[in-house]
């Protein structure tokens, strides 16, 4: 898991509906204008790689925990903070290269997707939102198994995904987010690609949002990141349920036209982890 060391790691917040609301971060947004109602909120760090210029590197220092590696496809380490609530995020995670001109980042190309969990603190009064994503080593998910994108627009490969997740306590499995096709995201495709794109470049420091631009020119312009694209909905049982030692995580991403969900969760129960046209990320809660 360590080979995604030198990627810039992003996330993007509110891009599926009523996700927020359910997570109590929808106050921490409320000022932020959209160009419609329904496009995502912002875009946040969640790991910056170590920058080689010693000067880029004094202006990291206020935002020393993203430099921390936080991935890992089979731990979640809850914080040495006991009293910190914290909540596994279902998402999708795109595996992107970037293109700079003129010292700008110029165009974005996913590649590959990935079953991801943007584990989050819950607190209130986080001045911003990345303060929630990186506590350390172990605090973020990614599955081992990527899946190749042959186009991301209408009639590519993740028009035929949907995703689902699952806690396992005390050897129960729980279905913690809802089972929902990737093309119910807010926004996808060329238009997510776009709407980040311009939001890297014009996204200022105001609120609980940081100047990303900035970050690419601290880190020297990666070539390659990682992007998670929003946090699905909770059920019941997940909106309602904090992460504990001893829990295991599970996010799954699969193909709806060659497995069912039932299907999944025998996998899950099998412990059968490499599947074809699936993405499964297994974590173990540790403290």
């Amino acid at each position: 898991m360590g080979k995604y060391k030198h990627f810039i790691g992003l996330g993007i917040a509110g891009n599926f509906a009523m996700h927020l609301e359910q997570a109590g971060e929808a106050e921490d947004f409320k000022d932020i204008v959209t160009k419609d109602e329904t496009a995502p909120k912002g875009i946040f760090p969640f790991y910056l790689p170590m920058p080689i210029n010693p000067v880029n590197q004094a202006n990291l220092k206020a935002k020393k925990i993203l430099s921390t590696y936080p991935l890992s496809s089979q731990f979640i380490k809850l914080p040495k903070d006991k009293s910190l609530n914290v909540q596994a995020e279902p998402e999708v995670a795109l595996i992107c290269d970037f293109y700079y001109e003129a010292g700008r980042l110029h165009s974005i190309t996913p590649r590959y997707f990935a079953a991801y969990n943007d584990c989050s603190i819950r607190v209130k009064g986080a001045s911003k939102i990345s303060q929630k994503k990186n506590w350390g080593e172990y605090s973020k998910g990614l599955s081992n198994q990527l899946i190749p994108i042959d186009k991301f627009s209408a009639g590519g490969i993740m028009d035929n995904y949907s995703i689902c997740s699952f806690l396992k306590r005390d050897n129960k499995l729980h279905a913690y987010g809802e089972n929902i096709e990737l093309t119910a995201y807010s926004y996808f495709h060329e238009q997510l690609i776009d709407w980040t794109l311009e939001q890297i470049l014009t996204q200022e420091d105001g609120g609980v949002l940081e100047s990303i631009e900035e970050y690419l020119i601290a880190c020297e312009e990666p070539k390659e990141a990682i992007i998670s694209i929003g946090a699905t909905r909770y059920t019941t049982f997940g909106e309602k349920t904090y992460l504990q030692e001893g829990d295991e995580v599970f996010v799954v991403l699969y193909d709806h036209n060659k497995h069912s969900l039932s299907d999944v969760i025998d996998s899950i129960e099998k412990k059968d982890y490499n599947q074809d046209f699936m993405s499964i990320l297994a974590q173990e809660v540790i403290a």
